[in-house]
């Protein structure tokens, strides 16, 4: 298995924009800026559901904050938040977003060097084990459920694939895993599956860029309108969320390539029977 070169991955997003399409990685389809702020909106009610029964006065480690929505919005849930980022520029956007919340401690360093001070109710990850060797993910899977809070939750959002492990390297680097190959990466952590659901708003809007993406290949440069062509298929899949997104489901299609889902750990021994019976894939 293809390993991951870190220094590429570092250098990418070391060039990142800060926007709310680039850590996105929505960038260059011609999307308005409100097609990521929707699927922020939509991905954020999704984690409101899993970790409803979280303990409000806990504090929240957000890993890999990028430019600090979720750190934003764990804020307003949460007593405390810590934010970790390495990116520089993802960094001073992260910093100035959270300026005017007290509760929020950033933290400029790679998460693989961070030595959390803290137990956290939350551990949240948000597209970041997709950037780490399986050697690194589980160290540092293995170091944060030391430090969670009994009863605490790590959730891990990865872009995911149906089948397999695809690496992708090059200029812009990272591994995607499918369901199956998390789960035994958790265990192999000491932690257990409580729940898996499905990132629709990830999977509309991967529907676009997928789309996006062929048109490019088959329409000469001059031709393209991709500003144009991009606002036209977000509003399309807009009007037709959620529905759209089982189309192809029912059809039998592998569509789009990648896929998105939310992870719910726990600890093993805090997994009750009940709960581990009751893991849902959805």
């Amino acid at each position: 298995m293809a390993e991951l070169n870190y220094e590429a991955v570092n250098n990418y997003w070391r060039t990142a924009r800060p926007s709310i399409l680039g850590p996105y990685m929505m960038d260059g389809f011609g999307f308005p800026a409100s097609a990521g702020r929707f699927r922020f909106r939509a991905e954020t009610r999704i984690a409101e559901r899993l970790i409803r029964d979280l303990n409000s006065d806990g504090t929240v480690l957000d890993l890999g904050s990028g430019i600090g929505y979720w750190a934003e919005h764990f804020s307003e849930q949460f007593a405390k938040v810590v934010a970790v980022e390495a990116s520089t520029q993802l960094y001073d956007a992260l910093k100035q977003r959270c300026a005017s919340h007290a509760n929020v401690k950033t933290i400029h360093g790679d998460v693989l060097s961070y030595e959390p001070q803290d137990c956290f109710e939350l551990v949240f990850s948000g597209g970041l084990l997709m950037y780490l060797n399986e050697g690194d993910v589980v160290t540092l899977l293995r170091t944060l459920t030391r430090h969670l809070e009994s009863g605490g939750l790590i959730v891990c959002r990865e872009s995911t694939v149906r089948n397999g492990v695809v690496t992708r390297e090059g200029e812009y680097q990272a591994v995607y895993r499918d369901i199956a190959t998390y789960t035994r990466i958790f265990n192999e952590c000491g932690l257990s599956v409580v729940a898996v659901k499905q990132n629709t708003p990830y999977v509309l809007m991967q529907m676009g860029c997928e789309f996006v993406s062929k048109w490019k290949t088959l329409v000469p440069k001059p031709l393209r309108m991709i500003p144009f062509v991009g606002h036209l298929v977000y509003w399309a899949l807009r009007i037709g969320y959620p529905w759209i997104t089982h189309i192809p489901r029912v059809f039998g299609l592998n569509y789009p390539e990648l896929t998105n889902h939310f992870f719910v750990l726990r600890p093993d021994s805090a997994v009750s029977t009940d709960s581990q019976t009751g893991s849902a894939v959805t």
